[in-house]
Formats: structure tokens, C-alpha cells, sequence
């Protein structure tokens, strides 16, 4: 910041009021965009999370299938077990040995009865979860078309804003440096506060600007005197007077213009 002594309090007061032109002007430029970066950043994320379900569920899938054809080729094996057994009971030579390949063979019949129906659980929850993903694409489409057109949108507005907003966000620097720490700090958090980002305003008809407190005669004329940085008793606002803000508006209304 420039030294304090080298500045007047007039020349102070139209930094600050300079200042408040100009971040009204960057506010006016982004409620242009208004929430439409919110909007592509929210699409952005949804589109993501909707891509990694996907991606998801046809991992499941494709384990799902693995498993039933693991399970296919236990039926195989289990086939060829039973007719291994079978085989071997006709050269049996008691009872005692018929009996434990027969308990075999009912072992391995229920093997496949447990891996069939295991295989039909796993293709009734393909199905299922093919279904959900049809759903997630069909719904991954639409939000890639929105997520587009939004997009889209928000880049035509940024064209056409970007140059001016950033020679702006310079001048705002620039003339930031102009002020006093303890003022430039209580700008900023007026102008966080306030609905309208108004932080310094002018007199009109005997109030602050957008007020309907009068403010008393002397008063006033201390204002208009510019010996000392006032603030309005009612919302905490920098004041300055009419012929200053009307000076100070069309100096930056040619700025304004250049850019």
C-alpha cells in the first residue's frame, strides 16, 4: 500500500468509492453467470458419479459371469464324477464299497443342484443390475446433454465477460492499494454483509443510498467537507458525498467505456 502521508482523505474517499464502482460492476458481470457454474460443476460431479456406478455394476457383471461359469464347469466335473462312480460300482466287491460310491455320486448330484441354482440366482441379478445400468446410461445421456448445453452457455458468457473482468479485478487491486488497512478490511466485510455489496455510498435526498434514515444537516456538511472518512451510524457504509459520486461515476463510466 502507498504511504499513508501521501494521501489526503479526499483522495482516500474516492479510492473507496472508485473501488465500490468497480466490484458492483465485477458483481453485475457474474450475476450474469449467476448460478450457472454452480450448475455445470453440480452436472460435472453427477456425470462422474454416474459413469463410476456404471463402470461399477459392469465389474459386478462381469464377476457374475465369471462365477457362473465356474459354476458351469462344477456341473462338468460333477458329471463326469457321477459316471466315474457308476463305472466303478459294477466292479464293486461288497456292499460297504457300493454304499460309499453311492454316496458319492448323491454328494456330487447335489453339488450341481447347488451350483444350478446358484447359476440361475446369478442370472437373475445380471438381469437386475443390466437393467440399472440401461437406467444409468439412458440417464448418464441426458445429463451429458444438459452438462453440454449448460456448459456451453457458461463458456459464451465468459467470452464475452472475461477480458472486462479482468482488467477490472486490476483496477479493483489498484485502487485497494490506495486504502488503509482498517478501512479496506471493513469494506470487504460490509460489502460480505450486504445483500446489495454496498459498502460506500453516497447522499441522496438528505440519506445514505438505499436508506431511509436521515442524515443530520451538519453532518452532511461534514461529509461534503471530505476531512475525515464517515460512516453511516445505521448500517456501518462509508458515506460520501453527491457532487464526489457523480464526479467519480462518469470518470469510471469512461473507464468503463474503454474496456
Amino acid at each position: 500500500m502507498a504511504n499513508d502521508k501521501e494521501i489526503t482523505v479526499e483522495e482516500k474517499l474516492r479510492a473507496l468509492y472508485d473501488l465500490q464502482l468497480v466490484d458492483s460492476r465485477i458483481d453485475r458481470i457474474r450475476a450474469v453467470r449467476g448460478e450457472l457454474p454452480l450448475e455445470v460443476e453440480d452436472l460435472e460431479d453427477e456425470i462422474a458419479g454416474l459413469d463410476t456406478r456404471v463402470t461399477k455394476l459392469k465389474e459386478e457383471i462381469s464377476g457374475l459371469d465369471k462365477d457362473i461359469k465356474e459354476k458351469k464347469s462344477s456341473i462338468i466335473e460333477s458329471d463326469k464324477l457321477v459316471e466315474k462312480y457308476k463305472s466303478q460300482q459294477k466292479n464293486v466287491r461288497n456292499n460297504r464299497e457300493y454304499d460309499t460310491l453311492s454316496k458319492e455320486m448323491e454328494f456330487q448330484e447335489l453339488e450341481k443342484e447347488l451350483s444350478e441354482k446358484r447359476i440361475k440366482e446369478y442370472q437373475v441379478t445380471i438381469i437386475s443390475k443390466k437393467k440399472v445400468v440401461e437406467q444409468t446410461n439412458s440417464r448418464l445421456t441426458a445429463r451429458k446433454g444438459h452438462y453440454e448445453h449448460k456448459s456451453s452457455e457458461l463458456e459464451g458468457i465468459l467470452a464475452e465477460t472475461k477480458k472486462e473482468e479482468e482488467l477490472l479485478i486490476s483496477k479493483s487491486i489498484e485502487f485497494a492499494a490506495l486504502i488503509e488497512e482498517r478501512y479496506l478490511t471493513a469494506y470487504r466485510r460490509i460489502r460480505k454483509n450486504a445483500n446489495n455489496g454496498l459498502a460506500v455510498v453516497s447522499i441522496e435526498r438528505g440519506a445514505s443510498a438505499g436508506s431511509f434514515f436521515t442524515i443530520p444537516p451538519q453532518r452532511q456538511l461534514e461529509i461534503a467537507q471530505r476531512k475525515r472518512i464517515i460512516l453511516d451510524e445505521y448500517s456501518g457504509r462509508v458515506l460520501v458525498d453527491s457532487l464526489l459520486a457523480e464526479e467519480e461515476k462518469e470518470k469510471m463510466e469512461k473507464l468503463f467505456t474503454s474496456i
